[in-house]
């Protein structure tokens, strides 16, 4: 990497005060304001873990420790929130930057986040050569960083219990609509989960499968219900709960980083399910800004910035997730 090159990590965004809520909310849904139980539901959450998402100071944290590997300008932005990537782009023009190098802090949904950059860049520095990481959802690095972490919630239970014990592995949820228009997000959520099963090895867990959580709260246009991808972890739970298992282990594998849908959606609404159904929920802990994930955002620049990085065909649909 040269010396004018600088590495944009872009996660999805949160907000630092609750009163921002309202900007977050209508930004995820594109321009649209929220209705005000929308608001108050979402509030309530943030409220609930503490009045404040985690998800910034990782980016940051990421950021910083990856500057110092590779020895040139990282920077954090937000895709739908401050920092910007406009405004982020924009400093960095100023400060002679040439080329970005943008690495999603979304494994499975990098094109959505590498458009967004590019296109700030085109709107405040079209002078910018800017290339973005594809996604890495399956690079063999991730895959063997959340076997580690898996591995270590399941430490938790007696050997003598393993025979009861189910592992969900699990990611955030999208309409139907964009699944049946062509996006590959789920198949290639469903090969991520075989490749960190595989990692694990034969008969380690009783059973496993994967569900999606954290499904919108939102409705279609027109106000339609909208139909999101499923299963989901409810009646996963319930189906696991029904087949004698005591023990759960819950790993959020389409997130990278601990927000609200770790510290409230599982934390919080999941275990309380898996308290109602009769069975002890573990969670095994998100990567943040650790060794193992650092590691593999930095073997994600490299390549990228060669122009080697080679993934899966990138996603047409936007996320549809909500604040984090």
């Amino acid at each position: 990497m040269t010396e004018k090159t600088a590495v944009v990590l872009v996660a999805h965004g949160t907000v630092e005060s609750l009163d921002d809520l309202p900007s977050l909310l209508a930004n995820i849904r594109r321009g649209h304001p929220a209705p005000p139980d929308l608001v108050a539901e979402v509030r309530r959450r943030y409220e609930a873990i503490g009045g404040r998402s985690p998800l910034n100071d990782v980016s940051r944290a990421l950021a910083e420790k990856l500057e110092a590997r590779l020895g040139i300008p990282v920077r954090m932005a937000m895709r739908l929130f401050h920092p910007y990537p406009k405004d982020v782009l924009s400093r960095l023009a100023k400060a002679g930057v040439k080329k970005i190098v943008v690495v999603p802090l979304a494994q499975h949904s990098a094109h959505v986040y590498g458009d967004a950059v590019k296109e700030a860049a085109r709107d405040v520095a079209p002078e910018l050569q800017v290339t973005s990481a594809p996604n890495w959802g399956r690079q063999p690095g991730l895959t063997r960083a959340f076997a580690a972490v898996i591995r270590a919630a399941l430490e938790r239970i007696p050997a003598e219990e393993r025979k009861r014990t189910a592992l969900v592995l699990t990611a955030h949820s999208l309409p139907v609509s964009v699944i049946e228009a062509g996006d590959p997000y789920e198949r290639e959520v469903r090969a991520s989960a075989e490749d960190v099963v595989g990692a694990l090895g034969a008969g380690v867990f009783a059973e496993h499968g994967v569900a999606f959580q954290s499904q919108g709260m939102g409705t279609g246009p027109g106000g339609r219900p909208m139909k999101w991808l499923g299963p989901d972890l409810r009646g996963t739970f319930e189906g696991l709960a029904a087949r004698g298992m005591k023990h759960v282990v819950v790993a959020p594998i389409g997130f990278l980083a601990d927000h609200v849908e770790i510290f409230y959606d599982l934390d919080i609404e999941a275990k309380g399910w898996a308290h109602e159904l009769g069975f002890e929920l573990y969670r095994s802990a998100s990567l943040n800004a650790g060794d193992g994930l650092l590691d593999v955002l930095e073997t994600v620049a490299r390549e990228t910035d060669k122009g080697s990085g080679e993934g899966p065909p990138r996603l047409r649909g936007d996320e549809q997730g909500g604040p984090r």
